[in-house]
């Protein structure tokens, strides 16, 4: 049987390593593993046990947390783990997949009597440092148990959405929500792009709209992070790329027209050419210039 309290944290990234750190943190007997090794190796010192490969992080693990790049790396590392997974394991997956990705995890999830949970997180590098992120949760009651302390653990809130993780309702509304997030960052690049096309100063722009309603904090964190020059990543532009693609494809799915998604894809990807795919989204600012 697995060992409800034991948690294999499969992806160590900017979030995942955060994640683990957490977990650590709350007494949780925490396995990680991650592609590259070097990354995870740090987590060594907050008391995780490093794993050579997927199939050895989750043996005996009563829990499962993945957080990859795309459905398809969650897909292959699972797989490759597949020979270590216990029946009834819970596997909750925190990559932002995307719909058509879903389908294949919940049915390997399926195949080996996985528990599934589509768990999706609101929040980047620092809510995830500090134990803050939102986890949008759809999956069966009986996986609620044993999820509680990891969820705890991670995040300051945890939504239930449904009792079926394979029905994509938390990563419909992850999509929805990184809609937003995504329009946000873009627009708050462009508007200091004109400003410096302009000749304004951009602390004239936040000084301006100070304290009304089209003040909002992460318009202050993406301009703090363009004027200082610190792309530092929290959520790095390739990343960002990758789930404007997500968005932009559920919506044609959906029949539904995203016009401002599309534009902020292409400003992503031009970004992402110009050499910043590594920075943080914020560096999309470089896209309003010639390359």
């Amino acid at each position: 049987m697995p060992d409800r309290t034991s948690v294999a944290v499969l992806g160590t990234g900017i979030m995942g390593a955060a994640m683990a750190r957490n977990l650590c943190r709350a007494g949780l007997d925490v396995r990680v593993w991650n592609r590259t090794r070097d990354k995870a190796e740090p987590l060594a010192a907050d008391g995780a046990r490093i794993a050579d490969d997927p199939a050895a992080a989750v043996e005996g693990a009563g829990v499962v947390l993945t957080m990859l790049y795309d459905g398809p790396a969650a897909l292959r590392t699972m797989r490759s783990a597949a020979t270590a997974l216990a029946p009834g394991t819970v596997w909750a997956q925190s990559t932002t997949a995307g719909l058509d990705a879903l389908e294949p995890l919940a049915a390997f999830a399926g195949e080996h009597d996985l528990l599934f949970v589509d768990a999706p997180v609101l929040g980047t590098r620092q809510p995830a440092e500090d134990g803050q992120l939102t986890v949008l949760a759809a999956g069966p009651e009986e996986a609620r148990t044993a999820l509680a302390p990891v969820f705890e653990a991670i995040g300051s809130r945890t939504v239930w959405i449904a009792d079926d993780g394979a029905s994509g309702a938390a990563t419909r509304l992850k999509l929805v929500c990184n809609s937003w997030v995504l329009a946000l960052n873009n627009s708050t690049a462009e508007a200091l792009a004109l400003a410096e096309g302009l000749g304004v100063e951009p602390q004239g722009f936040l000084d301006a709209i100070a304290g009304g309603a089209l003040d909002c904090g992460y318009l202050r964190a993406k301009a703090a992070a363009i004027m200082t020059g610190d792309y530092t990543p929290n959520f790095a532009v390739s990343t960002a790329g990758k789930d404007a693609r997500l968005i932009v494809e559920a919506g044609e799915e959906a029949g539904v027209r995203l016009d401002v998604a599309a534009a902020g894809l292409e400003r992503l990807r031009r970004a992402e050419r110009q050499g910043h795919g590594d920075e943080d989204m914020a560096a999309s600012y470089f896209a309003s210039f010639a390359d």
